[in-house]
């Protein structure tokens, strides 16, 4: 489970981040859970899911769409709780220890827990767009597509120092260049963090330096 200093030390990263891109982003009413939803459909297209043609699992990408996925939530839960980083660490813990495994949808009692991978992205996408973010639903998808909290935890931290890269190289300015070598820069992240020990003291900034040297000039 993950652990109060990680929660910490992810909503501060997201405030931080968010404070970049906009520092009224508490109440410039973005709908970060709209994102989720646009991110969950992209998961599931990642995984596969046609009859009517072969396809092949991308797990590593389905992993990292759940880590923007996190990104989005966190800022909603963020805005929840006015801002305030430590209820909104407390509020996550408590959903964390009470962990359920049904949700109620539609009027419809459903036991996620016996659910396929598929049909909980497709759960958590019709959630978001009724506003709604159920916390162990998505740490069960995580546990679905084989992460653990370390793993979700270490991959938020990359992709959000890959957000930061992103602003400071033109995202918002719209010169951002987000395919380099044929490959889009959230490939070249997952690479990186493949490549790069997560305990270190400086992980963070060993990432970015990374993307810096793939990146094209």
């Amino acid at each position: 489970m993950l652990t109060s200093t990680q929660l910490n030390t992810m909503l501060n990263l997201q405030d931080g981040m968010n404070k970049k891109v906009n520092p009224q982003w508490l109440t410039a009413g973005y709908s970060y859970l709209r994102a989720a939803m646009i991110e969950s459909v992209e998961a599931i297209e990642h995984h596969g899911w046609k009859w009517w043609k072969a396809q092949k699992l991308d797990l590593p990408q389905v992993q990292m769409e759940l880590v923007d996925i996190w990104h989005f939530a966190l800022s909603h839960l963020i805005i929840r709780h006015n801002g305030d980083i430590a209820l909104a660490a407390a509020a996550i813990e408590t959903a964390l220890l009470e962990s359920h495994t049904e949700v109620t949808f539609d009027g419809n009692h459903i036991n996620f827990s016996e659910a396929s991978l598929v049909e909980n992205l497709e759960l958590m996408a019709g959630l978001c767009v009724a506003k709604r973010f159920d916390v162990p639903l998505f740490i069960k998808i995580v546990e679905q597509a084989e992460m653990d909290s370390n793993a979700l935890f270490s991959q938020y931290v990359g992709k959000n120092i890959l957000n930061f890269f992103r602003q400071d190289h033109g995202y918002k300015e719209g010169t951002y260049i987000k395919i380099w070598d044929g490959k889009e820069d959230n490939e070249h992240l997952v690479e990186v963090l493949t490549e790069t020990n997560s305990e270190l003291d400086n992980y963070a900034d060993v990432i970015y330096q990374q993307l810096e040297k793939r990146y094209p000039r």
